[in-house]
């Protein structure tokens, strides 16, 4: 098990004051040694840590080892940065899902992004939604006494055979019992199922709807969403929806949602907003979001952003605090990226998914900013943003084709700098660009690039409607 590494130490802190340095590895707290970042947040809150630390020797010579003693008031942060959100080696996935994402990557990508995780703790900390095969009765007395919720599971299908089918594992068909045993635990737990046409969808659907109200109606939300598929596809089941079989998604999902209000005083599923793209239908009205809980599942993203761009009550649905929080802060970009998508490996912080993954600049007084101004974003998007700029002079929204996955990925979270530079190369100079924050890790997007390699100066932006209107406050 490796140890914790510092990244950052912040000026004046405990940690700086105790003579921590970034790249000291915490062999120890106070005797003890981390497993990841939940249980190191635990053991930092005490008033006095007492540190074992390995520190690099400098010009290559042997590492030291140090003990040194902070004393702080309790519950003072330390004033540091650790490197990653586990310390133990990271729960693979072993899983074989004919619809995995991660299957469907090109080659040359970076390595970090091929790595399947199926580990409770990131789907805690970085909203990722983990199917329950490998966890164990030990976790599942962590969770139950460090209270460890919202958790995000990979629903799928209830019916045992669907399930295993469907992940590729033996285990499939048992591992849901854990759900029950985490929501009779009291643990909020949010749920997914990623429709396959011919495979999960229609009979199998209603099945789970139904298993759902039988078996887990504790279950604080369930998310229908489509699969997402890309060119680098090798599975030849795998097929994108047609219109009429997204129009009986929305339609099944909207008659259970009337059968859970009568039975549980709440609607329990929703349908993603691509879904409802698809179909050609309008979205359902805000209020019947009840509060956007998987807002960042790509579910009522579009009412969210538009109730926050016209100023409507409420703003972001990312600001609710509530379990549908994004993995990379978005807050509301029509058609962002999943929660956990690529999330805890790009870029995020060690805290956890809620810190934002890009800074936004600050760039000219936007009221005094009268440029011919395009926003740039996914093909989802645009038919989102287009009504609500129609009227603004000057602004229009700049569709990019997801060239680089393909397929029918067009959600703005996963442009990548390849996309963006063959619309820019093209675009007129000396306008303005806007960016939404959600297609950037840490200042890169998915492929490597970064803004620098763009070949127009792009502003990014917050991926809220609140956000979008400030840019633009000077077109209103």
């Amino acid at each position: 098990m490796s140890a914790p590494k510092v990244t950052a130490v912040a000026e004046s802190s405990p940690a700086e004051r105790a003579g921590l340095d970034v790249g000291d590895e915490l062999l120890s707290l106070n005797g003890r040694r981390p497993r990841d970042v939940i249980e190191y947040h635990a053991l930092v809150d005490d008033e006095v840590l007492d540190l074992r630390v390995r520190r690099p020797g400098p010009g290559g010579r042997p590492d030291r080892e140090l003990e040194l003693r902070v004393a702080k008031a309790a519950g003072e942060p330390l004033g540091i940065a650790v490197e990653s959100a586990v310390f133990d080696r990271v729960r693979t996935c072993d899983n074989h899902c004919a619809f995995c994402f991660i299957h469907q990557l090109p080659k040359g990508m970076r390595r970090s992004l091929y790595l399947k995780d199926d580990d409770y703790r990131l789907s805690f900390l970085y909203g990722n939604f983990t199917t329950l095969t490998r966890f164990t009765e030990l976790d599942a007395e962590r969770v139950l006494e460090e209270r460890l919720g919202p958790l995000f599971v990979s629903v799928h299908a209830t019916d045992p055979e669907v399930r295993a089918q469907m992940l590729r594992n033996p285990k499939g068909a048992t591992s849901l019992r854990w759900l029950r045993v985490l929501l009779d635990g009291g643990i909020e737990v949010h749920g997914q199922v990623v429709v396959c046409p011919g495979v999960n969808d229609g009979a199998v659907l209603q099945d789970t709807l139904v298993t759902v109200l039988d078996r887990y109606p504790k279950l604080a939300t369930l998310g229908v969403v489509p699969l997402g598929l890309s060119r680098y596809s090798h599975e030849p089941e795998m097929r994108e929806h047609t219109v009429a079989e997204a129009r009986a998604v929305c339609d099944t999902v909207a008659e259970w949602q009337d059968t859970y209000l009568g039975v549980l005083g709440r609607r329990l599923a929703y349908a993603a907003d691509e879904y409802y793209l698809l179909a050609g239908l309008d979205f359902p009205p805000a209020e019947s979001y009840d509060g956007f809980p998987q807002h960042e599942n790509g579910i009522g993203m579009a009412r969210a952003f538009e109730r926050a761009f016209r100023g409507g009550d409420g703003g972001d649905a990312g600001e609710d605090g509530d379990a549908g929080e994004d993995a990379d802060g978005s807050g509301g970009a029509p058609g962002g990226v999943r929660a956990g998508f690529f999330a805890w490996v790009e870029g995020a912080p060690a805290a956890g998914y809620r810190a934002p993954r890009h800074a936004a600049q600050p760039g000219p007084a936007r009221d005094l900013d009268r440029r011919p101004t395009a926003v740039l974003t996914g093909a989802y998007g645009a038919r989102v943003l287009a009504p609500l700029v129609a009227g603004l002079a000057g602004v229009r929204v700049l569709p990019v084709v997801n060239d680089f996955f393909g397929g029918n990925i067009a959600v703005a979270g996963l442009l990548t700098g390849h996309d963006l530079i063959q619309v820019l190369e093209t675009a007129p100079e000396g306008h303005r660009y806007l960016l939404a924050d959600a297609c950037l890790s840490e200042g890169r997007f998915l492929d490597g690039k970064t803004l620098a390699d763009l070949p127009r100066a792009v502003e990014v932006v917050p991926s809220d409607g609140r956000s979008l209107r400030e840019a633009l406050a000077g077109r209103l």
